[in-house]
């Protein structure tokens, strides 16, 4: 639905659209083997799917996909799934997309290790506020205003990690 929207948008007059979808059942407390492979199956192909209907319609370098998550999951079981955790991992897609590349660092995975915060919650290295201003820029938001829109930005390193341009 999203690729039809985008392809009528000269006829909606639409200069700058945002879509947000979503997808249930990745909060897997239990039954998270089995679950996630399906999950993972279906966001693969969904993703390709569109990408290429991007391609088709030559808009690919002024479409840009990304995840997003308010949580990420525990590194140990809870017997059949894992509990809400903090650090998380997202993705980027699009022709304007730096890609290739992995940003942040992968948490040591030990339970009371050096990264984690207590019972396998990892502790971010990259915050939502830099991948968000990062996007924001991508969209047009000048960088003298990332601090209005993000007012914690000027708590972290990158305010543009540069993975999209």
């Amino acid at each position: 639905m999203v690729a039809r929207l985008i392809s009528a948008r000269n006829n909606l007059s639409m200069r700058r659209q945002i879509f947000f979808c979503s997808v249930q059942g990745y909060d897997t407390h239990g039954d998270q083997l089995s679950a996630q492979s399906g999950l993972l199956v279906e966001l693969s192909q969904a993703m390709n799917a569109f990408y290429s209907a991007t391609i088709e319609m030559g808009t690919e370098q002024d479409v840009t996909t990304f995840t997003t998550s308010d949580f990420g999951r525990t590194f140990p079981t809870n017997g059949t799934g894992s509990d809400h955790g903090w650090g998380s991992h997202q993705f980027v897609m699009g022709g304007a997309v730096h890609g290739g590349r992995l940003f942040g660092r992968f948490p040591t995975l030990a339970v009371n290790g050096p990264d984690d915060t207590g019972q396998g919650r990892w502790i971010p290295t990259t915050a939502v506020d830099e991948y968000s201003a990062t996007l924001a820029t991508w969209f047009g938001v000048s960088a003298s205003d990332l601090a209005t829109v993000f007012p914690n930005i000027g708590r972290f390193a990158n305010p543009n990690m540069g993975f999209v341009g």
